[in-house]
């Protein structure tokens, strides 16, 4: 039951598919719960879900935008196809603390300088170099 009445949604990044079951449940098909992780936007939205805050559109806007829209209008096999393509661009992006991959993504595509402002810093080395790896896989860096 929905008690706050000029509240229309919410960004559940909870990760569980439990907790968003019970407030899609509990506020009704009319209150828009978005995604506030890539990596269970379809699933999400296969239980009634609405959308995504997006990390990864930053850099793939428009397959981020396909899947969804894919989503809302019932066409399950191409929202399918493009949450697998997606999906590892959405592991990639929580490496480490958000936004620090997605900033390094999009630096290596060419998109923004490496600037990065306290607290944040660089990724380690390491989890750099996984990252190129999936951005590769793209074809977003060489």
């Amino acid at each position: 039951m929905r008690d706050v009445r000029n509240v229309a949604g919410v960004k559940e990044a909870s990760g569980s598919l439990d907790q968003m079951s019970q407030v899609i449940a509990a506020c009704g098909p009319d209150f828009s719960v978005l995604s506030g992780d890539d990596n269970v936007t379809l699933p999400l939205m296969a239980i009634g879900g609405h959308g995504v805050v997006s990390v990864i559109a930053n850099i793939l806007p428009k397959e981020t935008a396909e899947m969804v829209h894919a989503a809302l209008d019932g066409d399950w096999k191409r929202a399918r196809e493009l949450h697998y393509r997606l999906f590892p661009l959405a592991r990639a992006a929580f490496l480490e603390t958000n936004p620090i991959p997605i900033k390094e993504a999009m630096a290596m595509a060419g998109m923004l300088e490496p600037e990065f402002r306290l607290p944040m810093c660089r990724m380690s080395d390491a989890n750099r170099e996984r990252l190129r790896a999936v951005l590769t896989q793209y074809a977003l860096v060489k």
